[in-house]
């Protein structure tokens, strides 16, 4: 049987959507970078909250495939490229992740991601599900 466990130690800052920590037991998957792509290669949006849905569904199309689901995602790195961003990007993670037990996270601002369009790029680390 797989678990997760979402945990807030005593002693940690009070998180802002995200868990310090999130235990697993079981296989995890390693979801690349995911970009504003669709599946034919072609940008989708120029804004932010554009991008960062079509990253989103990026994760959800990949997890998939592993028989896995936003749901059993333990940790999301963010690249971004403007910080300004970060309320934008929150809302719409909001709408796949499961906000009372959100994954852990990290941010890091970048001066440029690999195409100058892109604003935002996320990779997942996620439990799959027992075979």
């Amino acid at each position: 049987m797989v678990t997760v466990q979402h945990s807030n130690p005593s002693g940690l800052p009070r998180p802002n959507g995200y868990s310090h920590v999130v235990e697993v037991s079981g296989r995890l998957a390693f979801v690349s970078g995911q970009v504003p792509l669709d599946d034919a290669g072609a940008l989708v949006g120029n804004d932010t909250e554009t991008q960062t849905r079509q990253v989103f569904r990026n994760i959800e199309t990949a997890l998939a495939a592993l028989g896995a689901a936003m749901r059993d995602v333990a940790k999301l790195t963010y690249f971004v490229i403007d910080t300004a961003d970060v309320p934008v990007i929150r809302t719409v993670r909001d709408e796949f992740v499961d906000t009372s037990a959100p994954p852990a996270s990290s941010l890091v601002q970048v001066v440029a991601l690999v195409d100058p369009r892109f604003r935002v790029e996320i990779e997942a680390v996620a439990e799959l599900p027992a075979v």
